[in-house]
């Protein structure tokens, strides 16, 4: 799945226009290198985003195309806010 898509599934950024540029910002890495928005993403990755003054880093636990508000939240892991 696309790092984009994922960002907008998982509900970590809301809308996959602001996941696509925050990635193209170099604002997104995967695994410690900066994702594209097209990077592809796998269950195990370390995600970090930076958001201004902040950050969040969290591990991949699935990959769903499409889920409810509230399974979004076990798409992913908070390692470091």
């Amino acid at each position: 799945m696309r790092i984009d898509k994922f960002l907008k599934n998982s509900r970590l950024i809301k809308r996959r226009t602001i996941a696509k540029e925050a990635c193209d910002t170099e604002r997104v890495s995967i695994n410690g290198k900066v994702a594209k928005a097209g990077t592809e993403v796998n269950v195990g990755d370390v995600i970090h985003i930076q958001f201004g003054n902040s950050s969040i880093t969290a591990r991949v636990l699935a990959l769903t195309e499409s889920c409810r508000k509230e399974d979004a939240a076990g798409m992913y892991e908070i390692i470091e806010e």
